[in-house]
């Protein structure tokens, strides 16, 4: 439950500092969401360390899965863009694998 958490904490705070380039720079912003921005990807790289996982891989791998159904709620959630079927679907196998690398079980 604590990495599920922190997963999507990390998510939230990339999805937001990646967002403050983009609207710097394709949707014409001051220069000065930069600063929030920086901030928040470099939240998101302590929150991912802070996964509990021997590899650094692993967790990048498993997040990448939680990043996918993440940005979809952005898409939703701050951009008003309705995520359809296909895009569903394609969060839901994301989020499989991402549990079978995190929760598989390993080898001692």
């Amino acid at each position: 439950m604590k990495s599920l958490i922190l997963y999507i904490a990390a998510a939230g705070a990339e999805i937001a500092g990646c967002f403050a380039f983009w609207a710097w720079l394709k949707l014409g912003k001051s220069g000065l969401w930069l600063i929030p921005g920086v901030a928040a990807l470099v939240l998101f790289a302590f929150l991912l360390t802070r996964i509990d996982s021997l590899f650094a891989g692993r967790a990048f791998a498993a997040y990448g899965g939680v990043y996918i159904a993440a940005s979809l709620v952005w898409l939703w959630a701050v951009e008003g863009a309705r995520p359809d079927r296909w895009d569903a679907i394609g969060a839901v196998i994301c989020l499989i694998g991402a549990a079978v690398i995190l929760f598989g079980p390993r080898a001692a």
